[in-house]
């Protein structure tokens, strides 16, 4: 403590660490906010300490020093300051519901309150990890029993040798019989080191039981395969989302397909919801080797440029699949791909969220993810609520949509139609031109 400064004043510039995550944005350095003003400081610190309203304002000051909107959409923002600080909240509950309610004035669906639960559940996914024992569950419907469709590699389940299609009979001792996936997922995961017992039945073996000590397991985000489409070879990757292992777990698909002589890509970002600005970036810095990729402004009016920097893993012809759903990073991706004039991007109108979140941890283990910035692609297109058009326009019929939505094994097959088409652009741009008449 500095000589002659008293133990309040000390108090009252104290500052919390906060986490931030940039969504469509990667773990960033922490930020390091004020929670009170030196005016709160004077007339209000006892009233903040160990009460709901810490979490009232730490939100209040975040929104107020990086949301999006310098106007917060029209909203006094210092009033609802005064406004929420004024309440009385007899529980962290009430001030959740405060805290929402004022963000529900800024009209923003993607600038939102997370519980812990909730904020755990985000950054986990973000991380693209979870604590468990690693195997991949379905609900076999005929038997009504949970089954392993596969365990993860070099995970706690694949060392203890399960196997596809052993089948689990009970959790910790409470029978699986009436349990869907999510039931059981939930159950078999929890904290780091902690063990869990599973009775396990196996096709033509006698019953057994294990204890497996739950790890961090690395969610694999991206699923590639090498396909044989008549004399060519077709690299198809198929990406889930952003997280943190994604653009890894990318450069490691390119270079295995690319090891393997493949004539063509195809990159699948049906349904992906995004995920990781840092992520989009680097996965897009493998396939462009020069030009923009993306360029975010905030409340500021200030910009910053991502640009390929002479990386690409391969030049060879790229077909990018979109849909609906695919969002935000997604469309980060296949804009740059699609302005670099780099792929040919086919599929339907994409979902069209040109907006940049960052998350913050709060004091008592919930967060807050805030808007701060807009993104433009590499041309200046601003996409909000209009997305990605692309090159070649797909829109499925009810009855087609119904089958591959239906039957996972029609993806990227001969009735996938987004699929197919991406096979007649690559014959298209390897069919020989005709001989001028002289």
């Amino acid at each position: 403590m500095a000589k002659n400064q008293s133990p309040k004043r000390a108090e009252c510039l104290q500052k919390t660490r906060l986490q931030k995550t940039l969504l469509t944005g990667a773990i960033a350095a922490a930020a390091t906010l004020s929670l009170w003003g030196a005016a709160w400081c004077r007339t209000g610190l006892a009233a903040l300490q160990d009460s709901p309203k810490t979490i009232v304002d730490e939100v209040w000051q975040i929104v107020n020093q990086h949301y999006v909107d310098g106007t917060f959409n029209q909203v006094d923002w210092q009033a609802k300051r005064v406004s929420l600080l004024d309440r009385e909240y007899s529980s962290q509950e009430q001030a959740y519901e405060a805290v929402r309610g004022a963000l529900a004035d800024l009209n923003d669906p993607y600038t939102r309150f997370l519980d812990p639960t909730e904020y755990r559940q985000l950054t986990n996914k973000t991380a693209g990890e979870l604590s468990g024992v690693g195997m991949l569950l379905k609900l076999d419907t005929r038997k009504g029993r949970i089954v392993v469709v596969e365990p993860m590699e070099n995970s706690p389940a694949s060392r203890a040798g399960i196997k596809a299609g052993d089948e689990i009979l009970a959790i910790d001792n409470r029978s699986t019989i009436g349990m869907n996936v999510e039931e059981a997922a939930k159950l078999i995961r929890g904290p780091v080191g902690t063990e869990v017992e599973l009775k396990i039945s196996r096709p033509g073996g006698d019953d057994f039981e294990l204890a497996l000590t739950r790890a961090r397991i690395e969610v694999a985000a991206v699923h590639y395969t090498l396909k044989e489409e008549g004399a060519s070879k077709i690299g198809y990757i198929q990406l889930d989302e952003f997280s943190s292992h994604s653009a890894k777990q990318m450069r490691k698909a390119i270079e295995e397909l690319s090891d393997r002589n493949v004539d063509a890509f195809v990159l699948d970002l049906r349904g992906n919801p995004g995920g990781l600005l840092y992520a989009s970036v680097e996965i897009a810095q493998m396939w462009v080797d020069r030009g923009a990729i993306v360029r975010t402004v905030n409340r500021q009016e200030k910009s910053h440029d991502f640009e390929a920097n002479r990386t690409a893993l391969t030049k060879l012809p790229l077909a990018v699949l979109v849909d609906g759903n695919s969002a935000s990073a997604s469309e980060i991706l296949a804009g740059a791909l699609k302005d670099n004039g780099r792929a040919t991007i086919i599929g339907s109108q994409t979902f069209g969220k040109a907006l940049v979140q960052s998350v913050h941890q709060l004091s008592d283990g919930s967060g807050l993810a805030v808007t701060i910035a807009h993104y433009y692609t590499p041309n200046g297109t601003d996409i909000s609520q209009k997305g990605i058009t692309p090159d070649i326009t797909i829109d499925l019929t009810l009855e087609q949509q119904q089958r591959l939505s239906s039957n996972p094994e029609a993806i990227a097959s001969e009735q996938d139609p987004f699929y197919t088409r991406a096979l007649s652009s690559f014959r298209a741009q390897t069919r020989p031109k005709p001989l001028a008449v002289q």
